[in-house]
């Protein structure tokens, strides 16, 4: 099972991608976290923001892999404590179906990537940075990870 994490955004600092990077190359190959990047709309005073989000949609599911079960990360989703996001990935990986988790840029999801989304996640009531999203997600789905292999990082 792979797990494609499509985020609108690219140009992150370092912290952002060294923290990605530590904990995707935690994960085993048989439960690889791909990153893959959508770049943002232009943000202009004069530019209709609706359009931006919906090109930005656009971008994002035209970047799906076929097969792929896809997943919103959005606010109105459902929350997931540890052991249940560890439930969902022991379900994902005997479905053998590749996950897509998708990202939004600043204005949210698109409403296209939401009805494409079998499900939707949300990762807490509060706004965060869509950077350190990344590095969150990245994080949970070890820790998720450790507990199906009874590995002591979550303890």
């Amino acid at each position: 099972m792979r797990i494609h994490l499509i985020a609108v955004g690219n140009r992150m600092p370092a912290w952002v991608q060294e923290g990605f990077a530590e904990y995707a190359g935690r994960l085993p190959p048989e439960c690889r976290l791909n990153l893959i990047e959508i770049a943002p709309g232009k943000r202009t005073r004069a530019v209709d923001l609706e359009r931006v989000r919906e090109q930005e949609g656009e971008r994002m599911l035209s970047a799906i892999p076929k097969s792929c079960h896809v997943i919103a990360l959005d606010m109105s989703g459902r929350t997931w404590d540890t052991p249940e996001l560890s439930r969902q990935m022991q379900s994902w990986l005997q479905s053998g179906q590749d996950i897509a988790l998708l990202v939004g840029g600043p204005e949210g999801l698109a409403d296209a990537c939401r009805q494409q989304a079998r499900e939707a996640w949300s990762l807490s009531a509060l706004t965060l940075p869509h950077p350190l999203v990344r590095v969150l997600v990245a994080e949970q789905l070890y820790r998720a990870w450790s507990i199906l292999q009874n590995h002591p990082y979550h303890r």
